[in-house]
């Protein structure tokens, strides 16, 4: 490959991402997906619609993935999880800072980029500050303390941390089927799920939502996984996966590539500071976000009610940025294509997420209700 057949493989890595991410901005606009959304529906109604709809992302995704990985067109090996070492406290307590923090925030951090793309200024101030933070567990302040406190917390497996590996490793069964077997089983049984609780005709456009953000993540998986993989780049003559700023396989996340928008916009100038995969995908969103709301005449702007709200918003935005990273990843990034591949530390990361949520729904509860 020639450096411009490797250009010219990253531009079309990156006008793919755009537009599947466009779609999705629109996708999740119009769906309402939201997994903040949908934990305080089951906390304060009851109601299980947006969940349902979260477990059918889910659910699509695990079988895409299994599908791709157990084909071979994506290796699981060469995705950003790979790894054999688990960060079970990294995944668990970033998990809870993040679920904490999008409650406090009013959402996650793709569910605040579909809304700054309708004109609310709050989640300007929420993905800026979210960026921040980020960035600082990236390489700053907050990434000291990370590295030396939970991240020292980890377990040493004998390979590879993903389900079908470990089952593989016990039984000595074959490795592709097991990923094709145990991941359409698992998806399989999330949608199964997701079909057979509640009013169907109600929640029919929801699950479409749904179905198509794991369609998305699925997408995004062969994208960066097998449409952009290099045997050798031109240069180093590495083995690499274009655009993406690991140098691995990459899906949706939409906390780690806030913090890189921020900074490719920071250093514009310096030509090493280019765009990736993640930033590209934030970017769609939120275009595709803005389109969907100019088309249906629903564009509004909005802010903050007072300074009590805008201190919630902040501290959100803090936890979900630190939380994010920590965790490796959001409701997205985690909670749908992390969990795709069937990592070990995916479970505790969306558990937690979870748990941090509902703990910061009940905090609000009660805080109402002495106020009241």
């Amino acid at each position: 490959m020639t450096s411009a057949d490797f250009n010219a493989l990253s531009q079309l890595t990156l006008l793919g991402i755009f537009l599947l991410s466009l779609a999705l901005g629109a996708v999740v606009r119009d769906s309402r997906f939201c997994t903040m959304g949908a934990i305080s529906d089951v906390v304060y109604m009851g109601h299980w619609g947006r969940m349902r709809q979260w477990a059918m992302a889910i659910g699509v995704a695990m079988c895409g993935f299994a599908g791709l990985s157990g084909t071979g067109l994506v290796n699981p090996h060469h995705t950003l999880y790979a790894s054999s070492q688990v960060l079970w406290l990294s995944a668990m307590v970033g998990g809870l800072l993040f679920g904490f923090g999008m409650v406090l925030a009013s959402g996650c951090g793709i569910k605040n980029l579909v809304r700054l793309g309708e004109g609310n200024l709050k989640s300007l101030v929420v993905l800026l500050v979210m960026g921040l933070a980020a960035l600082m567990t990236l390489k700053g302040l907050t990434a000291v303390w990370r590295v030396r406190s939970v991240d020292q917390v980890l377990l040493h497996l004998d390979g590879v941390a993903f389900l079908p590996d470990m089952l593989a490793r016990a039984t000595q069964w074959s490795l592709p089927w097991l990923r094709l077997v145990l991941g359409l089983a698992i998806g399989l049984l999330a949608v199964v799920w997701s079909l057979t609780r509640g009013n169907a005709e109600r929640d029919a456009r929801g699950l479409v939502g749904g179905a198509l953000v794991g369609l998305a993540v699925t997408a995004a998986w062969w994208l960066s996984g097998h449409f952009a993989e290099v045997e050798e780049h031109p240069l180093t003559l590495e083995h690499m996966y274009a655009t993406t700023q690991s140098g691995r396989a990459e899906a949706l996340s939409f906390v780690t590539p806030v913090a890189q928008l921020l900074e490719w916009l920071m250093y514009y100038s310096d030509t090493n500071r280019v765009l990736s995969f993640g930033v590209v995908a934030a970017l769609g969103v939120l275009v595709g976000s803005l389109v969907h709301a100019s088309f249906r005449r629903e564009f509004r702007t909005q802010g903050f009610a007072d300074t009590s709200d805008l201190l919630r918003h902040l501290g959100g935005a803090v936890l979900m940025g630190v939380g994010g990273v920590t965790a490796m990843g959001c409701t997205v990034g985690q909670g749908v294509s992390a969990i795709s591949t069937l990592h070990l530390a995916s479970f505790a990361a969306v558990i937690c997420i979870g748990l941090g949520a509902v703990a910061a729904l009940r905090f609000q509860q009660w805080r109402m209700e002495r106020a009241g």
